[in-house]
């Protein structure tokens, strides 16, 4: 089933009276459950992509079809609602308000949605059982210039989950941190997309992007080919519970992955 397809998307920017077409009639699907993964060089349209696609940035032309329905088609006040209840966005750079605590950063996006039924109380419930599944409850009342950057970006993946959007977004969501804080990151999202999330990810990471479960690589704003990995089951991951077959079963992700990618040209 699908949870996402993209049918000739482009996006143009018009600088100093030059024309410059950083999307070209970009073509993909995304299936439901799918946790996909968007590489390419720099420059290439990976971010623009996102953007474009997620509703945060409106594309020059081309439809985004998401859950049978277009919202490209949608006036920005049912855009911005779409966005807020039906979407979840991580990115590099872990925003947050700073006169708030975690938890009521992570609480915010679902006090803001008029279109789910929960009361604050239930709403509050989740989002604690939503900090202890990703193993951060006891931060929930910390300033977040109390904690560290791994802590940080698993309660941005807590808030975008709050409204439990169809699909998720992340630009970069490993790019600030260390290796460390980025495989605790990446186990969280599989384990979300384990439960049936779908994921759309930009990285420059060829570690990320052997956790996903397929890569779509962008050269100068056209995805030039697709690269099927399967998904990974999150024991799989660094962690307590990775074996010496998991450990191999990673490499092997990464070589093939990284074969390929150098016969794409990165």
């Amino acid at each position: 089933m699908e949870a996402l397809r993209v049918i000739d998307l482009c996006k143009t920017y018009i600088t100093n009276k030059r024309q410059n077409n950083v999307l070209k009639n970009v073509n993909f699907v995304i299936e439901q459950g799918e946790m996909t993964a968007v590489m390419g060089p720099s420059g290439s349209g990976k971010s623009t992509l996102l953007y474009s696609v997620s509703g945060m940035d409106r594309p020059t032309a081309g439809q985004v079809i998401l859950g049978g329905r277009a919202i490209t088609d949608l006036k920005e006040k049912e855009l911005a609602q779409v966005r807020l209840n039906e979407m979840g966005f991580i990115f590099q750079q872990m925003y947050m308000l700073k006169n708030l605590t975690v938890m009521d950063n992570i609480l915010l996006p679902a006090y803001q949605s008029d279109t789910k039924s929960r009361s604050r109380k239930e709403i509050d419930a989740y989002a604690l059982a939503l900090m202890h599944r990703l193993g951060i409850s006891e931060i929930a009342g910390n300033d977040i210039m109390e904690v560290s950057g791994g802590q940080l970006q698993r309660a941005c993946i807590c808030r975008s989950m709050i409204n439990q959007p169809q699909i998720l977004f992340a630009d970069e969501p490993t790019g600030a941190l260390n290796r460390s804080a980025s495989e605790e990151v990446m186990k969280e999202l599989a384990k979300l997309n384990q439960d049936g999330t779908t994921i759309m990810l930009v990285t420059h990471d060829m570690k990320v992007a052997a956790k996903c479960s397929r890569v779509l690589y962008i050269v100068d704003g056209n995805i030039s080919g697709e690269f099927v990995l399967g998904k990974l089951h999150v024991q799989n991951i660094r962690g307590e519970q990775q074996t010496e077959d998991s450990q191999k079963l990673i490499r092997e992700r990464e070589r093939k992955l990284n074969a390929w990618l150098i016969e794409m040209g990165w």
